[in-house]
């Protein structure tokens, strides 16, 4: 090894060493002066089993409704650069777990509760507000962050599981008869189950990520609000608000626009195309303050050694 490439490396430690003491100091201040509060849970409280999503690059179509010309059209799909790792429930809520909330006198009893279900089935029959209440309450209960994953999210965690609900037709095709032979077979595609029926954890499965059941027979509500853009217009769509754009993304063997207060979807409230079997959810936990610091020193770290490596490489290469 050269002296140069010693010294690149040396120098990235000498940056990366500060900086992740830095960090902690931070998080121990934050927590010191109170601008940090640390949530305690109960011991003997059940905390729902989640996984961990390391980072990496996925290929990701927008859930934006596109239309040219009056005519629906695929939305893009980009190359996604993720560089935080995700903490996601392994499996849906259940009804056992979303039972406790119910017996706290927070959540509403789901709808249309069969008597064979068994706890370890997912809680189905649950609105968008539904399941925002129940995060709520699982956040108190476990001194935790937990929220509804957004539809990014939820496709970054299912991986291989998600659903690409291209038509895969020319974007400026004029050809009536192509535009509505692929939307049939789409649509034939996301014909309802056999048995609808939720069936117990791990029934369907797991994505090369571990994520439990995803694209099964219940679809899982997002905090992510359904939007139209024209693009045959110049201006920007600015982002929905989430509390107050009144459809939201659930995502399952297709995604399915849905209205926030439908709790049974067949029974209305899907905006377009075929109805989802069952709805359902499961919440992802905000890091901490403390892990954020972690994460990010971490990061930062290997970023500066994998620099200072790389430097070091290259004048190794160009001094032979």
């Amino acid at each position: 090894m050269t002296p140069h490439a010693e010294t690149a490396r040396v120098s990235g430690l000498s940056i990366a060493i500060p900086l992740a003491l830095l960090g902690t100091l931070s998080a121990a201040l934050a927590v010191e002066t109170g601008f940090m509060n640390i949530g305690r849970r109960d011991a003997a409280f059940a905390v729902p089993e989640v996984i961990t999503i390391a980072p990496h690059e996925f290929q990701y179509r927008d859930a934006t409704e596109y239309f040219r010309r009056g005519l629906a059209v695929d939305a893009p799909k980009r190359e996604a650069h993720v560089r935080m790792s995700l903490t996601v429930m392994k499996y849906q809520t259940s009804l056992s777990e979303y039972d406790r909330c119910v017996a706290d006198g927070i959540c509403t009893e789901p709808e249309g509760r069969s008597a064979t279900s068994g706890h370890d089935t997912p809680v189905t029959g649950v609105n968008y507000e539904d399941a925002l209440r129940y995060a709520d309450w699982l956040s108190q209960k476990t001194g935790e962050h937990w929220r509804l994953p957004t539809d990014f999210e939820l496709a970054y965690a299912a991986a291989d599981r998600f659903p690409d609900d291209a038509l895969g037709i020319d974007a400026d095709s004029n050809n009536p008869a192509l535009r509505w032979l692929a939307d049939y077979e789409r649509e034939a595609r996301r014909t309802a189950s056999i048995d609808p029926a939720p069936q117990p954890r791990g029934w369907f499965g797991v994505s090369q990520t571990g994520l439990a059941d995803f694209g099964g027979n219940v679809w899982e509500w997002t905090s992510t609000c359904n939007k139209r853009i024209d693009l045959d217009k110049q201006a920007g769509v600015d982002e929905p608000d989430p509390t107050s754009c009144g459809i939201m993304i659930a995502a399952g063997r297709h995604r399915a626009p849905m209205s926030t207060f439908v709790r049974n979807p067949k029974g209305g409230g899907c905006s377009v195309g075929s109805p989802p079997d069952n709805l359902g959810f499961r919440l992802v936990r905000q890091p901490s303050f403390i892990e954020s610091i972690e994460d990010f020193t971490r990061r930062a770290a290997a970023d500066m050694l994998a620099g200072a490596i790389s430097k070091g490489v290259q004048r190794d290469d160009d001094e032979g």
